[in-house]
């Protein structure tokens, strides 16, 4: 084991050194150096998107798993690295229950034919939910899982190593500033002439006085010194504060690609709600042409005979939104060529940083695809103003 003394050395007294500094500055005996305001609100937008992340993805856990027992099961089975056994949920419980039930009353029977295609019905739509519940889990909470687990545990180390830097930095200016203030007292001290034979005393005064001069040049040789490490550690806090900024102003595309997820959930809602109303209308639809001692109490008021039921069938396409995979069609088109189209803007965005362009909802601009750049941005054009764009922010016209 290679154990390196003077490392350790220099590295306990970087520590202490960081923590005297951050000691007086809490007791207000210290200065300390602000970050800019830009860099402020980058902080605090982080903190505020990894909030609001953490809450919306505990809640859609909830929403899809309510069970909070089955959950922590999902998430040791996570850890372990090992595949969720699969389970019955109870749409399917209830529909295998009602096909029992209506075979021991007999298939021949309404009321036990009518259990079969209720229990059948609940079966599809339990299948449904699994669909919803696994679409929603790959393309909605696992984006908001990598985020708050990658990205925003890397934004929190650089700005970790941010503040130590900051503490090195203002450590070192007060340094300086003692070393300075020590050197300015020795100026005086270093004149006084020698008192000659004045007696033993004046001679003893002076060589004290002559030691003490030697020991406030000392802190003359620091000044050099400090003011190297002044240049020094300002160098570094000034490239670390880069290296935060930059992945602060990532949030921007986060933000984006969280839109794109939140647009595939609603999707997935949709179309799990469509398919459970189309199933329920057929079941309705099916148990209308069964005598009319077995329908509805609510149809009870209808004329005796035999009268059905009429539902209006609403495919499941009708109910749907368009796919967002035919609205990003014309992206891809725009990406593989090198021509420019014209897009309105669906919402008010505000630029996060110099190479982006602010938009206003329902204004008309101009979108042109750059070789390299991310696939969920574009190049927008205004008059003579020009920067990045979320393509989650606009729509193509032809």
């Amino acid at each position: 084991m290679d154990f390196n003394v003077k490392r350790l050395a220099a590295d306990a007294g970087t520590f202490l050194s960081r923590a005297v500094q951050f000691t007086e500055e809490k007791l207000g005996q210290a200065e300390k150096t602000e970050l800019d305001a830009h860099l402020e609100n980058l902080l605090t937008r982080a903190e505020c998107t990894k909030h609001w992340t953490e809450k919306i993805m505990k809640q859609t856990e909830v929403l899809l798993q309510p069970n909070p027992n089955v959950r922590i099961e999902e998430f040791l089975y996570e850890k372990l690295e090992k595949k969720v056994p699969s389970r019955v949920n109870n749409h399917e419980l209830l529909g295998q229950s009602m096909i029992d039930s209506g075979n021991e009353f007999g298939p021949g029977t309404a009321y036990g034919n009518a259990l079969i295609k209720c229990g059948e019905t609940q079966k599809q739509i339990g299948a449904a939910e699994k669909e919803f519940i696994q679409s929603s889990a790959i393309n909605f909470l696992t984006p908001f899982r990598n985020f708050l687990e990658g990205d925003f545990k890397t934004i929190l180390k650089e700005r970790k190593l941010l503040q130590n830097k900051r503490l090195d930095l203002d450590a070192a200016k007060t340094r300086l500033k003692k070393a300075r203030a020590a050197d300015a007292r020795a100026v005086p001290l270093s004149t006084t002439s020698p008192p000659g034979d004045v007696g033993y005393t004046a001679n003893f005064a002076f060589m004290v006085n002559f030691l003490h001069v030697k020991w406030l040049k000392m802190w003359a040789e620091e000044v050099t010194k400090a003011e190297q490490d002044l240049k020094m550690t300002q160098s570094e806090f000034d490239r670390q504060a880069e290296i935060t900024r930059l992945l602060l102003e990532g949030i921007s595309s986060t933000h984006a690609h969280h839109l794109r997820c939140l647009n595939d959930f609603v999707e997935a809602q949709t179309t799990y709600y469509a398919q459970c109303y189309q199933y329920m209308v057929d079941l309705q639809k099916q148990l209308g042409s069964f005598p009319s001692t077995f329908s509805s109490n609510n149809n009870q008021s209808l004329a005796s005979g035999g009268a059905s039921i009429s539902v209006p069938t609403i495919p499941v396409s009708a109910s749907l939104p368009a796919a967002p995979g035919r609205a990003s069609s014309g992206f891809s088109e725009l990406r593989s060529s090198s021509g420019s189209r014209k897009a309105r803007v669906l919402y008010d965005y505000d630029a996060a940083g110099s190479s982006e362009l602010s938009l206003l909802a329902d204004e008309v601009i101009m979108v042109s695809s750059v070789p390299g750049m991310d696939s969920d941005w574009l190049m927008g054009e205004r008059g003579n103003q020009k920067g990045k764009v979320p393509i989650t922010y606009l729509e193509l016209l032809n």
